[in-house]
């Protein structure tokens, strides 16, 4: 008797399902985004729309140091180093420094300059919003214009001493910001 062993269709469903997943990962998340509630300061100028969302989930670096006044001493912010995540929790690239560096997994890259911060509520770093430097690399922060972090929570600096004894100590801070990138409209 022969046996005959019927044909496995895995590797079509397969390259379907990759291929459904990366079109979700690189989408862009520009549904329904209001800047209505965020203060005037971190608003986005007419002009631009919702390129992208994400979710920056990670830890603010902070270092010990003498005030400039030399009053006493300090926590100073040194940097971040976060994943950048879609809205369902997908890595699609990452947020780090110095210099603030947003990259996409696609190899694009934008660094900013700060233009305002407002308040976001106790133990929460501020809203931000900066102005994007063109791109480089190809890809989803190519257009770039304007960047905000909104939807903070955590990164404040340490509560933990910070004199004589502790200059140079480092200390990382969890925290987690929504990241909402703009283009010209």
């Amino acid at each position: 008797m022969l046996a005959t062993i019927a044909p496995r269709h895995t590797a079509p469903s397969l390259t379907v399902l990759c291929a459904a997943l990366l079109m979700a990962a690189c989408a862009p998340m520009s549904a329904r985004y209001s800047q209505e509630q965020l203060p005037n300061a971190v608003k986005v100028p007419d002009g631009h729309q919702v390129a992208m969302q994400t979710v920056g989930v990670g830890k603010i670096a902070y270092e010990c140091k003498a005030k400039k006044d030399m009053t006493g001493h300090e926590w100073v912010f040194v940097g971040p180093d976060a994943a950048l995540n879609d809205r369902s929790g997908i890595k699609v690239g990452t947020y780090v420094g110095p210099p603030a560096t947003w990259a996409n997994l696609d190899g694009s890259k934008v660094t900013a300059t700060q233009v305002a911060v407002a308040p976001a509520g106790a133990g929460n770093i501020p809203y931000q919003l900066v102005k994007a430097n063109p791109a480089t690399g190809n890809g989803a922060m190519q257009g770039v214009s304007y960047i905000q972090r909104v939807a903070t929570s955590g990164g404040v600096a340490p509560s933990s001493p910070c004199g004589m004894e502790s200059i140079g100590a480092k200390q990382w801070v969890p925290y987690q910001a929504d990241y909402i990138f703009w283009k010209a409209a």
